[in-house]
């Protein structure tokens, strides 16, 4: 069941956190650190009401950040509509739930969140050598919009966005 996170939450998100760095090291993925993300954004995400994770029977599966926050770094690039769109930020898998469709779940839970604030139209960005995400919106039907650098990072970030189709 996909809920709003809560703040005692935040350590088991940590936990998660903590154990996809370690994956992401493994393929060097540098996209997410020390710095980045902390548990002080994913406070804000709660307190925003931005932040929803996935709850089987009090096990934190994953999360996902879905709110209108758009980085000022997406300006310039072609993007598919000009619609109001929203943002999926923050997301990951708990290493114990993987493989089991949790990040396609979550993707499409931010489509349903989207169509029912009335928006058809979902955008991202994810490292360009992070495989594991660039794959999984492909799949779910992401398309590819250009390139931006984000954090001081040596490789750009791939953005994608999703025109959104009826959900009644």
């Amino acid at each position: 069941m996909i809920r709003k996170a809560r703040l005692n939450d935040i350590s088991t998100i940590m936990e998660i956190i903590k154990s996809t760095i370690e994956e992401m090291k493994t393929y060097n993925n540098t996209q997410w650190g020390e710095n980045y993300p902390l548990d002080e954004d994913f406070a804000d995400d709660i307190e925003n009401g931005d932040l929803y994770v996935d709850d089987d029977c009090g096990h934190i599966k994953g999360f996902i950040c879905v709110n209108f926050i758009e980085p000022v770094e997406y300006e310039g690039l072609n993007w598919s509509s000009n619609d109001k769109s929203m943002m999926i930020h923050r997301m990951a898998v708990n290493p114990r739930f993987r493989q089991q469709g949790v990040a396609t779940e979550l993707i499409n839970f931010a489509e349903k969140l989207a169509y029912y604030n009335n928006v058809v139209y979902l955008k991202t960005d994810t490292y360009s050598i992070n495989t594991k995400m660039n794959s999984l919106l492909k799949k779910c039907g992401f398309k590819f919009i250009g390139k931006i650098n984000l954090f001081d990072k040596e490789k750009s970030f791939y953005c994608y966005d999703k025109l959104l189709k009826n959900f009644k």
